[in-house]
């Protein structure tokens, strides 16, 4: 199951941009998804059915093209996610270190602190946290999956995964978290209860005419795709940092 943080990089370093920015003249950075090191290399299974359309073979797999196409449909036809503009998420990836299966999944990052404050007051210093614009439209939320770990999942899980993670969006979407108060702030008193509707959601969906050519990349692993497509692309964007702005006296 995927995890979630609410918190940001805690690292404020004065010389890191208040802002990042990417557009045609400064594409954002795209990465192949490499093989954890210690991982076992597949040699047999590769071949995925004919039928599972994911693109030319031969050519590389984009990862985060698939995924938003697929999220834009789950946001489209799911009511609970009705609030989300995908156009002010940004999608990409971090490197699994290891070839565990259990571990980080997926997570989303909210670009503002509660209630979309833009800056927040701790111990007499003012931080706010680094800004992201891509072709000049402001992203309020990075959702990044841990790969190759996340696609080496059971598609069930996957889906799950990919609902967990959209929910957690604030239902003002205004680049903070979906707050449930109280001890579970972020998974309810239950997080067994949370990751039951988050399962409820996928299956509505699924059996609701979702169009099954945009996941039909979910159901190969990342050794599949990348024996079909040599490669398995993503963007990856460093997670953004807190930055210290102001003193208060």
């Amino acid at each position: 199951m995927s995890t979630t943080e609410s918190s940001f990089d805690q690292t404020a370093l004065c010389a890191l941009p208040l802002e990042m920015r990417w557009s045609a003249d400064r594409p954002l950075p795209v990465r192949p998804v490499r093989v954890p090191a210690a991982a076992r290399r597949r040699s047999v299974g590769l071949e995925a059915a004919p039928w599972l359309r994911t693109g030319a073979a031969g050519e590389p797999f984009d990862f985060t093209a698939h995924v938003r196409r697929l999220c834009a449909d789950m946001v489209a036809q799911c009511q609970a996610l009705a609030h989300v503009d995908l156009s002010r998420l940004l999608f990409g990836m971090t490197q699994a270190r290891t070839g565990r299966s259990y571990g980080l999944q997926a997570r989303v990052t909210p670009l503002r602190f509660p209630r979309g404050a833009l800056v927040r007051h701790r111990r007499g210093v003012s931080y706010c946290v680094q800004r992201y614009f891509v072709d000049g439209v402001e992203m309020l939320y990075l959702v990044t999956f841990c790969l190759p770990r996340f696609l080496d999942q059971p598609f069930d899980d996957k889906f799950v995964t990919l609902f967990h993670e959209l929910y957690h969006i604030g239902p003002a979407f205004d680049g903070d978290l979906r707050r449930h108060g109280g001890r579970g702030d972020l998974h309810t008193h239950s997080k067994k209860e949370y990751d039951a509707h988050m399962a409820h959601l996928a299956r509505a969906y699924l059996s609701n005419g979702a169009d099954t050519d945009l996941h039909h990349f979910l159901r190969l692993d990342f050794a599949q795709l990348q024996h079909r497509h040599g490669s398995v692309l993503s963007v990856m964007v460093p997670r953004p940092k807190l930055i210290p702005v102001a003193v208060t006296p």
